[in-house]
């Protein structure tokens, strides 16, 4: 199978991930902040480690790293605990997953907040002095940003928007599941309150770990309880960071997997990694070029994107066509990729697209079947 999904989890992983995974369940098989024994330091060495690893990756030595099982439990975590601490004017991109618009709908529809949508122009471009505009009608308490659209790939400018965002005293949160490792991002800046990351995507670690780094200073409320390892005759959730957001046993062999990948990531280097997956874009767009029945969507060549490109086909629904290629041998994600404000912006809502991603690990071969897999479904249209 010629593999095109990666936005939604890369593959394959660095061959390192397998073995550390594999190694961890073998030798080691305790978890970190549970019991005194080797393995359970072993797995507090471990996590540390790591820690250490996502703080030089994103550039925030002083900032904390919590691990969560997964982006959108991160998000939950940080936007509930937001929410809970008095945020009601709450400023997203049109590009937001349903880990982020689910639950503001949730808190919008009990009336406790209310969600306004950031200023993009129809080719694509964040309106900075519309979005200053905007905040100065609507005060922001809270701006959340995707780093870049897991519809089209287009990347935000992040910086610019949560310097704006801090001359009003919001709280800012970057999602960044589809380019923590990929997208090099300066987290250690003032201005970035929370970043999310997804383990399983742009980082090549597996599922169930992710989390997310955050500002030692602000005073999150906890909204999941659970136990801790320590302190277990409080009934109220220890302040220590990051004990006060880790509930229950760790994904060890995440962990692990996680720690190799990362090791793998800094010695392939940010800015190589980044530009390999554009060029292979970059073949994606000039592949799709030689086929009338594609339709690109949300394209811009001054835009700067990751290695995802969306496209519709003519006369046949995106549902239909991601059928067309299982058949062929091409796994794609086809409809609305849990973006549907992205589609809505985008003009293609309700039917959603078909999206092609890349990694770094897109062959040569991959490309060279996908190609027979268009002149099949062209030959039979």
């Amino acid at each position: 199978m010629a593999y095109f999904d990666n936005a939604a989890t890369t593959f394959p992983k660095p061959e390192c991930v397998y073995n550390q995974m594999d190694l961890i369940y073998r030798q080691m098989g305790g978890s970190f902040g549970r019991g005194d024994n080797e393995f359970s330091r072993s797995a507090k060495q471990l996590a540390d480690e790591t820690r250490q690893l996502i703080q030089n990756l994103f550039h925030c030595p002083a900032k904390q790293v919590v691990f969560q099982p997964t982006a959108t439990i991160s998000l939950n975590v940080i936007i509930q605990g937001l929410i809970v601490s008095g945020a009601k004017n709450i400023f997203v991109t049109p590009f937001e997953h349903n880990a982020v618009t689910r639950v503001l709908h949730h808190y919008a529809e009990l009336d406790r907040i209310t969600v306004h949508q950031l200023s993009v122009t129809k080719d694509l471009q964040y309106d900075l002095q519309r979005i200053q505009y905007q905040f100065d009608r609507d005060r922001p308490d809270l701006v959340i940003v995707s780093h870049a659209s897991n519809v089209i790939g287009l990347v935000a400018p992040a910086e610019e928007i949560f310097l704006l965002a801090k001359k009003y005293g919001a709280k800012t949160v970057l999602d960044m599941s589809q380019t923590a490792g990929l997208v090099d991002c300066n987290i250690g800046l003032e201005s970035f309150d929370f970043a999310v990351f997804a383990g399983h995507k742009t980082l090549h670690g597996p599922t169930g770990i992710s989390g997310f780094v955050m500002k030692s200073d602000i005073a999150l409320p906890p909204v999941l309880f659970g136990g801790t390892g320590f302190e277990s005759a409080n009934q109220e959730m220890p302040v220590n960071l990051p004990e006060r957001y880790e509930i229950g046993t760790m994904n060890t062999s995440g962990l692990a997997g996680l720690n190799a990948a990362l090791k793998w990531i800094n010695e392939k280097g940010t800015d190589n990694h980044y530009s390999d997956e554009l060029s292979k874009r970059e073949h994606l767009l000039a592949l799709f070029g030689d086929y009338d029945f594609l339709q690109i969507v949300g394209d811009v060549p001054s835009r700067k994107y990751i290695g995802i490109v969306s496209c519709t086909m003519n006369g046949i629904a995106s549902d239909t066509a991601g059928q067309l290629f299982f058949e062929q041998g091409i796994a794609v994600r086809t409809g609305l990729h849990c973006a549907p404000l992205a589609h809505q912006f985008l003009g293609t809502y309700p039917a959603g697209t078909i999206r092609f991603s890349v990694s770094c690990f897109t062959s040569n071969q991959d490309f060279d079947e996908l190609k027979v897999a268009l002149d099949y479904i062209e030959e039979n249209l």
